[in-house]
């Protein structure tokens, strides 16, 4: 019953900490272009105003290849699940290499958006996804392998 258990909640962090890797990811590509951003809604002042009703749909568009650069760490978080691999190393990894794999693989989508031209950017979201992931569900990955477990040895020592 035990497993059943650390299955359905697995079920339910595992979604949830790609969320949280997807959020972290598109946040930190908004911040590390903020100064392209602004630039942006600078240029032209009489176009200011539209830029109020387009940044949202920037944000949107930086979030969808967020996600579309991350899909390649779905193959390691099925490992980490697998294998019960908890490492914030391995983790953070994972999303570095998938995001610069998914980079590579998105050639058509960085020409349309020059948001996404400087690859230490996006190693530096893979980088912050793999984080968030971990601190989510990556910490105690593997379900049947529990975190905390109690020694059999010591449960059934005799206390003095």
């Amino acid at each position: 019953m035990e497993a059943i258990g650390r299955l359905m909640l697995r079920i339910l962090l595992v979604p949830l900490g790609a969320l949280v890797a997807i959020v972290a990811a598109a946040s930190t590509l908004i911040v590390a272009n903020r100064a392209a951003l602004v630039a942006v809604a600078n240029s032209d002042p009489q176009q200011a105003a539209y830029f109020v009703y387009a940044l949202p749909l920037l944000i949107f568009g930086l979030g969808l290849s967020s996600v579309l650069m991350m899909l390649p760490a779905v193959i390691g978080m099925l490992v980490a699940e697998a294998f019960a691999l908890r490492s914030v190393i391995y983790h953070a990894l994972n999303g570095g290499l998938s995001a610069w794999v998914g980079w590579s693989a998105i050639s058509d989508m960085r020409e349309d958006y020059a948001f996404l031209n400087d690859p230490k950017i996006i190693v530096a979201a893979g980088l912050a996804a793999g984080f968030g992931y971990w601190l989510v569900a990556g910490w105690s990955a593997g379900f049947w392998k529990p975190v905390f477990r109690r020694d059999p040895e010591l449960a059934t020592a005799v206390k003095p």
